[in-house]
């Protein structure tokens, strides 16, 4: 696995997530998930945020790659597929 050498260009801003269970929900981009953890939400065990995203991605049918962001909807931590996300010229 190869963390993301640069940050997210959506990182800092608050998007409406476009797709899935959370659609049109706003959410806060931390960063991708690989530069915030330092590692693959595949491997992180224990993790709230990456297990919940590992049956999400199951059911909804996300593909299993390192294409997340970590960020927040409220105060609580998630995992976002890119494919989720408006696209950064009309975030």
């Amino acid at each position: 696995m190869t963390i993301h050498d640069k940050k997210h260009e959506l990182a800092g801003q608050t998007v409406t997530i476009s797709a899935g269970e959370f659609e049109g929900q706003e959410y806060r981009i931390e960063d991708w998930w690989d530069r915030v953890s330092g590692e693959s939400w595949q491997f992180a065990k224990g993790n709230p945020a990456c297990i919940q995203y590992a049956v999400r991605s199951a059911v909804e049918g996300w593909p299993v790659d390192d294409e997340v962001v970590y960020g927040k909807i409220d105060h609580l931590g998630y995992l976002i597929h890119v494919s989720q996300l408006p696209k950064p010229e009309t975030a």
